[in-house]
């Protein structure tokens, strides 16, 4: 059996030693089953016969045999493939990994205590898998990637520049209120929602009872009264009512096929771009969707080039890390230009993708040597636009609601009592 040679810690000592296994990955396992936090772990080249061991006397344990409790919690069954978390998962398990890490540990020791958290469920797995693979010798990013598909390339992206720049824990930190940040808007649009929603609704059941029961009864009525004549606009809701209440399924399923044709179009790669190019350009939502592509960029870099990255490895880093592929096209550019020797605000006028005010930010911090701390305050004031934006829409959702369902209830209650009072008064005139 293979010998390997250890460097590990215990309680903050050094130790050194030697240990059987059958490969690295099993020495690794039988070190942290006796409480050492592998260093350096190496194969020696030799080996050692096993030869068959006596019975144990009873009561007595076998070298190397695991304690009842360690094997209860080792052999625990860890469920095979990735693992989905929820979004609040998420936002947890990266405000508690950075916060560990910002207090000086390293990522290995602070996956562990995420392991030893009773209550943490599924992200107790999910820290049991990253940190298998991440004692194995791979990237925390790529481990990410490899755990569980509910971080996506944003996160891993992110996470792949701030092990490169060594700010990690500063990253996460920006990662997790963003995530928090996003998490409270979905809650704050999901409460908005809930009243137009309802007078929705019941907008709706208006329409219906409209459709199948009042107007119907106001037709008969028109064309049992002699002399009656009906109105332009309630005839036009008569048609449209005979209309819906004929063809109605064909609609629905004319909807569903455009709902599903155009998700099939939108996630087709060949049209990615184009779709990114059209939420850019959507009203209130294009304009949301840019800000948030300004902070994220401006951030990472801050970030990136603040701990020390060189320039154009900062704006590679920033690149895999934007989502939008038409954005992600422009920063291409940008690499190119700036790989050719441009300067980083020259190579964003080119790219034409940046308000003039951020640029003029950016050239400011290269004059001034402090590129890092420019890039900052671009983030910080653009952030407070974004939320803006965001505060904009919420303001809009629930007047833009309202006149809808006015508009809706009203046109068709106002030409339903319109022909009855028609209806009344041909009958008063005879």
């Amino acid at each position: 059996m293979p010998l390997f040679a250890y460097k590990a810690l215990r309680g903050g000592a050094v130790t050194n030693g030697e240990i059987e296994a059958n490969d690295r990955r099993e020495a690794l396992r039988m070190l942290d089953l006796q409480g050492l936090q592998p260093v350096k772990v190496t194969d020696t080249g030799k080996g050692t016969d096993r030869k068959p061991e006596a019975a144990p006397v009873a009561g007595e344990k076998k070298r190397g045999e695991r304690s009842p409790s360690a094997a209860s919690a080792a052999e625990k069954e860890i469920p095979e493939g990735p693992v989905k978390l929820k979004r609040s998962d998420v936002v947890l398990f990266t405000e508690e990994l950075s916060d560990m890490l910002a207090a000086g540990l390293q990522l290995e020791p602070a996956l562990r205590a995420m392991e030893g958290r009773q209550e943490l469920g599924n992200l107790k797995i999910v820290s049991v898998k990253l940190r298998q693979i991440v004692r194995d010798g791979n990237s925390f990013s790529n481990a990410l990637n490899r755990v569980s598909p509910s971080f996506g390339p944003l996160y891993c992206s992110l996470a792949a520049a701030g092990e490169a720049s060594g700010a990690l824990d500063t990253i996460l930190q920006r990662q997790a209120h963003y995530l928090k940040t996003l998490q409270e808007l979905q809650g704050r649009v999901t409460l908005a929602l809930i009243y137009p929603a309802f007078l929705m609704f019941s907008g709706i059941m208006v329409s219906i009872i409209f459709v199948t029961k009042l107007i119907p009864q106001l037709t008969s009525l028109l064309e049992s009264t002699p002399g009656a004549e009906m109105p332009v606009g309630a005839k036009i809701l008569i048609a449209l009512s005979g209309f819906f209440s004929k063809w109605w399924p064909v609609l629905l399923l004319l909807v569903v096929a455009t709902g599903v044709l155009f998700k099939a179009w939108k996630d087709a790669e060949a049209n990615k771009p184009a779709w990114d190019r059209i939420k850019l350009r959507l009203p209130l939502f294009g304009r949301v969707v840019e800000h948030r592509f300004f902070v994220q960029f401006l951030e990472t870099m801050a970030n990136l080039v603040g701990n020390g990255l060189p320039l154009l490895r900062a704006l590679q880093l920033t690149k895999d890390a934007t989502p939008n592929i038409h954005l992600r096209a422009h920063l291409e550019e940008m690499i190119e230009m700036v790989g050719d020797g441009r300067s980083l605000s020259k190579s964003m006028v080119r790219a034409k993708i940046f308000p003039s005010l951020l640029i003029d930010m950016v050239a400011v911090g290269e004059q001034t040597g402090k590129i890092d701390e420019a890039l900052q305050r671009a983030a910080t004031r653009y952030d407070k636009e974004l939320n803006n934006s965001l505060q904009r829409i919420m303001a809009l959702i629930m007047p833009a609601v309202l006149i809808i369902m006015a508009l809706l209830i009203g046109t068709m209650a106002y030409l339903m009592i319109t022909a009855i009072f028609q209806t009344i008064n041909s009958l008063s005139g005879r």
